[in-house]
C-alpha cells in the first residue's frame, strides 16, 4: 500500500473515531488539515476539504443539528472526499507500477 493510501486509512480512523466520540472533532479536522497536504492530490480536491472542514468546524459551535449546519451531512460530505481520493490515489499507483 503506498504511504498516501496509508495517510488516508490514518484520516479515515480519525474520522470515524470522530462520529463515535472517541476522538474530538477539533483533533479530527486538525489530523485532516496537516495530513491532506502529503496526499498529492489535484489542487481541486484541495479546493473541496478545505472549505468543508471549515463549515465541519463552524458546525461544532451547535449542539444539534440547523438549518445551516448538518454535521451529519457535513460529516457524510468528508468520507465522500475521502472515498474520491482513495480512487484517485489507487488509479495514480496502478499507473505508476
Amino acid at each position: 500500500m503506498s504511504a498516501a493510501l496509508e495517510t488516508l486509512d490514518r484520516m479515515n480512523t480519525a474520522l470515524a473515531q470522530s462520529q463515535n466520540g472517541q476522538l474530538a472533532q477539533s483533533e479530527m479536522i486538525r489530523l485532516w488539515r496537516s495530513q491532506a497536504a502529503s496526499l498529492a492530490l489535484p489542487a481541486r480536491f484541495d479546493e473541496v476539504l478545505q472549505p468543508l472542514l471549515d463549515r465541519i468546524e463552524a458546525s461544532v459551535l451547535f449542539s444539534e443539528e440547523s438549518c445551516s449546519f448538518s454535521q451529519k451531512d457535513l460529516l457524510a460530505s468528508l468520507q465522500m472526499w475521502a472515498d474520491k481520493a482513495r480512487l484517485r490515489l489507487s488509479s495514480q499507483s496502478a499507473s505508476q507500477n
